[in-house]
């Protein structure tokens, strides 16, 4: 398959990209963001793009890809509605539907977060937003997957860019290792993510939702094609 990151230089989306590399069934990966990767591979075209929604260079070639895994967001500490809305909400949109254009069978696999309010209607910003990411986007004429992470463990000595965040898992990440045994289905791994993402485009799996939870992930993290 041919796929398309955005946010790849976060720890989820560096995760994502990491397992796409790895994994044979894909062919090709562009990625598109605001900064360089500072990675070279084989399968690897890394698009620097200031406004990553502005996706109308001819040269840019849209056309062919079989999956958008898209990464990329913000934290909402500290932003307001109007703000983290512009990025989380209408960028994504953007994004989505120049794809969904160009790619009719896309599969589009959209990084949202467990709690994300499906209603729109509760009093947490994050979450109202997000939900109404997902709503629109599972309208949009591809087939579109919201997937829902835990607690994500960092790994592979990748870091969140957020300094809170990496505040929190310097404090907490042998408890991550603790909570991962005793409650494996509250974190995931960006590993799993990846594997969950590229199973999302593989022919003949099955997910059984639209919409998948940490449960979802680290079951379907290890699934094969047809399973």
């Amino acid at each position: 398959m041919n796929v398309i990151i955005f946010g790849a230089t976060g720890m989820i989306g560096r995760a994502v990209l990491r397992e796409c590399l790895r994994d044979d069934s894909v062919e090709s990966v562009l990625t598109i963001g605001r900064t360089p990767l500072g990675l070279a591979h084989r399968k690897l075209r890394d698009v620097l793009q200031p406004d990553p929604s502005d996706l109308g260079a001819p040269d840019l070639g849209l056309a062919g890809y079989d999956a958008c895994f898209f990464c990329l967001g913000v934290s909402s500490v500290g932003m307001k509605e109007d703000a983290y809305r512009r990025i989380t909400y209408d960028l994504t949109l953007k994004v989505a539907r120049t794809l969904a254009a160009a790619n009719p069978a896309l599969t589009f696999v959209y990084v949202s977060g467990e709690g994300t309010d499906s209603t729109e209607r509760g009093r947490s910003t994050w979450a109202r937003v997000k939900g109404r990411t997902e709503n629109e986007l599972l309208r949009l004429p591809f087939q579109a997957y919201m997937v829902r992470p835990g607690i994500v463990a960092p790994q592979h000595g990748v870091v969140s860019k957020t300094r809170l965040y990496r505040t929190v898992y310097a404090v907490a990440g042998p408890l991550l290792l603790l909570l991962r045994k005793v409650a494996p289905n509250l974190v995931n791994t960006g590993d799993q993510l990846g594997r969950t993402m590229i199973a999302l485009a593989t022919p003949g799996v099955d997910p059984g939702t639209r919409i998948l939870r940490p449960k979802d992930i680290n079951r379907l993290a290890g699934a094969e094609p047809g399973a």
